[in-house]
């Protein structure tokens, strides 16, 4: 072992998260938790249904999993050359610049954090207020609910990864196979029959289609996580890219089937009805087969898939953070490891965090469903978007000073046909962000959140700066992960301590 992740002398603690611990599968079921398969499949496609009022949703999901699969050939690649938990951040800090690098890491934790949160909203009040009315006659406060799933988050979290992937691994594939069951319930309604304007095309020129795809996008929102989890895997040159092109394959598999089965059984209503139902949709069309027990079923295994997303979501952000913290660009207290290797300090510090806005929330007497699962779910879908955008860039700058061994297919074409590709389909986000968030143009979350991105973004470029000023030893070792590791204070403190000397 390293000196660099070695616990401290006399310590508990270490500056390297747990080696080998991962294989392909327990990361696969992590990243795909985040997408949340049911959450996506009974939510996301009656919401771009209702919003579009398209029918191209399998089509988009088909094209969206197309753009991921090329994006991941050049980030895959550089994940190869360097390890590191905070992924995007060193990525960017290597490819365009450290101080871009920092930019980006900030906006990683509140893309991830907005995830995160949102998650909360959903749970309380779309799936434990209804479900307690109806099986005790209680009328259960959102946050009541959501601090229960908190609490249950914060202690999976602090622990190290193989407690977490149990509990993903079980969620997840329970949530997948009642999609699939469901779906195919649903096709044994008398007269079924795929429709195939469904995927056609056309749907995606058509007015509209804009949004469409940028919906589907939230869909894989977190499929890109398997980096992060790079130093925890066990052989990670083979283990991260089969996890990654794996489970981008298969739950857009399970998206198309599911959402192809929806509109077609639906037919000439199928708008009408995801706009009127939402999330019910998929279940109510299911009891027609099943009986009206499958809807309950369908709600608690809803409730299990946002608590499945909360989980991989918070180990994400303490990823990010521990990163961070391990580079002092954070407080170094954020980089510390039990010896167990669990990031416990950047796991409390998320922790502490949804507390605070939970509590937020429940003062200021704000819905949970619209102004934190809604509101967050398409920040952190546009925020991702932004990311995956950034990273392509990096790639090519990266390997334009070395090939690193990597063939062009790798290095430059499929980075750059991603980078193409990526900034039309941000350019759409943008353009359409009102549709997605419901609101005027111009008004609202459709005006804030990009401003308080780039604010964010910008706000990290003026640390990375300050930091190659004021502390060139921690801006030398961003991105660097292990190797920047030293006991040292953090940058903030640092510069603090310099300037104001006891």
């Amino acid at each position: 072992m390293s000196a660099v992740s070695a616990p401290l002398a006399g310590s508990t603690v270490s500056t390297a998260l747990a080696r080998n611990r991962l294989g392909a599968f327990a990361i696969g079921s992590t990243i795909a938790s985040s997408v949340a398969p049911l959450t996506v499949v009974a939510l996301v496609v009656s919401t771009a249904l209702a919003v579009t009022g398209l029918l191209g949703v399998p089509i988009a999901i088909i094209a969206v999993a197309t753009i991921l699969m090329i994006f991941v050939v050049g980030y895959l690649a550089m994940a190869r050359h360097i390890p590191n938990a905070g992924a995007f951040y060193a990525y960017v800090a290597h490819g365009i610049g450290r101080p871009f690098g920092v930019g980006t890491s900030w906006l990683a934790l509140a893309t991830y954090n907005a995830f995160q949160l949102c998650c909360y909203g959903g749970f309380g009040a779309a799936i434990a207020v209804p479900l307690a009315q109806q099986w005790f006659g209680i009328d259960l406060p959102w946050f009541m609910a959501a601090f229960a799933v908190w609490l249950l988050v914060a202690v999976l979290g602090a622990n190290e990864i193989s407690l977490s992937e149990k509990v993903l691994v079980v969620l997840v594939v329970a949530e997948t196979i009642l999609v699939v069951l469901y779906s195919a319930a649903i096709m044994a309604t008398p007269g079924f029959g795929f429709t195939g304007a469904a995927v056609a095309p056309s749907n995606l020129w058509a007015p509209g289609a804009g949004t469409l795809i940028v919906i589907g996008m939230t869909a894989f929102a977190g499929v890109e996580q398997s980096a992060v989890y790079i130093e925890e895997s066990k052989n990670p040159r083979r283990t991260i890219p089969v996890a990654t092109y794996a489970t981008i394959a298969t739950i857009a598999a399970v998206y198309v089937f599911a959402a192809w089965v929806q509109i077609s059984a639906g037919g000439a209503q199928i708008i009408d009805r995801a706009a009127a139902e939402g999330a019910d949709l998929f279940f109510n069309q299911t009891a027609v087969v099943l009986g009206a027990a499958v809807v309950d079923v369908g709600h608690v295994l809803l409730g299990t898939s946002l608590i499945a997303a909360l989980l991989a979501f918070h180990n994400a952000v303490a990823r990010y953070t521990f990163a961070l913290g391990r580079e002092g660009v954070l407080p170094r207290v954020f980089g510390r490891c039990t010896r167990k290797g669990a990031p416990r300090n950047a796991s409390l510090a998320q922790t502490g965090l949804a507390f605070g806005v939970l509590v937020l929330y429940a003062v200021a007497g704000w819905d949970p469903l619209v102004q934190l699962f809604y509101w967050g779910s398409t920040s952190g879908g546009l925020g991702v978007l932004l990311l995956i955008t950034a990273t392509s860039i990096a790639v090519i700058g990266f390997f334009a000073r070395d090939t690193h061994g990597e063939t062009l297919w790798h290095r430059l074409f499929a980075p750059l046909l991603a980078v193409v590709i990526l900034l039309g389909v941000s350019w759409l986000a943008v353009t359409n962000l009102p549709t997605l968030f419901g609101v005027e143009a111009g008004t609202g979350p459709a005006k804030v959140v990009p401003v308080a991105f780039l604010i964010i973004f910008a706000a990290g470029i003026c640390w990375g700066l300050i930091l190659r000023r004021a502390r060139p030893g921690v801006y030398e070792g961003i991105g660097r992960g292990t190797r920047s590791a030293v006991a040292a204070p953090s940058g903030l403190s640092a510069i603090l301590s310099e300037r104001h000397p006891s």
